[in-house]
């Protein structure tokens, strides 16, 4: 394995934002091992740090922000993009603006200023994931897939298809991610517009202070009062911000990736799962397991033991919206014994505690619901769909419908394999341990 780097020396740059039109200046750091690319917000009171992680994504359009709390750090991705070609695992970004400089519109002016930086190599060795599964996500007519593939390098496909715009029309790129592929073919592509975007976002007050001199405006004849500096430059961009989105995961990937009109969105939620499998596989090779809670941990949060304890352990959690625990059905389980002697199935009530108790390990991962228990209240949408016999593992998911004070609604279901078991919306009563 390679070993972490950050850069040798500081370097500085300024600009203005491209969607606030305001003047900020960055200054690019060394940082230690295993501090990961860091952004500071030095224009607050008392300086932010953000980390460039899938997990402090905001929510925006057209571009990639990141958050710490109410602080925002807005169009990291060309700057993220150019830190992931370099191979630069640790950096301090320290940002005077809630927005990154857009310069003109790519990567090329934050690759410059951090190449002439040169690298220092640190004592540790870098993370790194190798896609191990397939990963596909569709929305409304676009896809994203990752994929496993021989080598120790990240492959990305983009088809681009604007068919319906005679001034872009459809394009395809296939490459392998290199520093000198991303300087040479990539870093110089520039973000672009439809002209009829660009008047509406100029109409809303949107990078009011660009003409398409200094970012690519596209009429149906090509670039206004501009050029394309590849042939195909739409697209070498739209892998520049897949880059950018995917280096949040904050390990060095290698596989395949292939998108069909991808965008920011889409590449955030592919980043997420690509986050979501590594940390699977790291906490496997760690302690041998694949659990985030075992039963011992379990058995510190839930007051249930047996014969009526039915979760086995926890194997994903995500903040306190969602869970996926598991349920080992085995011949020895005492309800098998009277349901049904001959023909052995788990009852359905049973498999809705089994639900219910993942939901409760669910609701105390919130800070002010440790200590109390979820208490069933009652359920709608029951549907029992298929019959649980011994052998199969139970797949039990819990997602938050809304949580407050004194209540909780959760959508949960169960499954084996892919086939669904059974669903159910439960409500629960938060009570005081001691008060049961």
């Amino acid at each position: 394995m390679k070993p972490q780097r950050t850069i040798a020396e500081e370097a500085k740059l300024a600009g203005r934002g491209m969607f606030s039109g305001v003047e900020s200046k960055i200054k690019f750091a060394p940082a230690a091992v295993d501090t990961g690319v860091v952004f500071v917000r030095t224009d607050l009171d008392v300086p932010v740090r953000i980390e460039a992680n899938i997990k402090n994504v905001a929510e925006r359009n057209r571009r990639t922000a990141l958050k710490n709390g109410q602080v925002f750090i807005e169009t990291v991705e060309h700057c993220m993009a150019a830190i992931n070609a370099l191979e630069i695992d640790n950096i301090i970004v320290e940002v005077s603006a809630p927005e990154l400089p857009g310069f003109d519109g790519g990567s090329w002016e934050f690759f410059k200023a951090l190449k002439k930086c040169g690298y220092f190599d640190q004592q540790k060795p870098r993370k790194e994931f190798a896609i191990t599964e397939t990963i596909c996500i569709n929305q409304a007519g676009s896809s994203i897939y990752a994929l496993p593939a021989d080598g120790d390098s990240l492959e990305i496909t983009y088809d681009m298809d604007y068919t319906k715009h005679t001034g872009i029309g459809r394009q395809l790129l296939t490459c392998s991610l290199s520093t000198e592929y991303f300087e040479n073919n990539l870093a110089p592509a520039r973000t672009f517009l439809l002209e009829a975007e660009a008047k509406m976002f100029q109409s809303h007050g949107i990078g009011t202070h660009l003409s398409p001199k200094e970012i690519l405006v596209i009429s149906s004849d090509g670039p206004i009062k501009n050029s394309f500096r590849f042939p195909d430059e739409c697209v070498r961009h739209k892998i520049v911000d897949l880059i950018g989105d995917i280096s949040l995961v904050g390990r060095r990937l290698t596989g395949r990736i292939v998108a069909y009109k991808s965008g920011h969105n889409l590449n955030q939620q592919l980043a997420a799962k690509l986050l979501e499998m590594a940390e699977h596989h790291e906490r496997s090779s760690r302690t041998g397991t694949d659990a985030l809670l075992d039963i011992r941990k379990i058995q510190k949060i839930l007051p249930h033991r047996y014969p009526f304890l039915l979760v086995d352990k926890v194997i994903e959690i995500n903040g306190t919206t969602a869970i996926k625990g598991i349920k080992n059905v085995t011949f020895n389980e005492l309800f098998f014994q009277g349901h049904f002697p001959g023909t052995p199935i788990m009852p359905g009530v049973l498999i809705l505690e089994a639900m219910a108790q993942v939901s409760g390990l669910l609701f105390a991962q919130k800070l002010e619901h440790t200590g109390r228990l979820a208490v069933l209240l009652g359920m709608d949408h029951v549907r029992i769909r298929k019959s649980v016999v011994p052998g199969d593992q139970l797949i039990l998911t819990s997602e938050t419908v809304r949580v407050r004070s004194k209540t909780a609604v959760c959508k949960c279901q169960a499954l084996v394999g892919s086939s669904l078991a059974a669903e159910a919306q439960i409500m629960f009563m938060l009570v005081d341990d001691d008060s049961v």
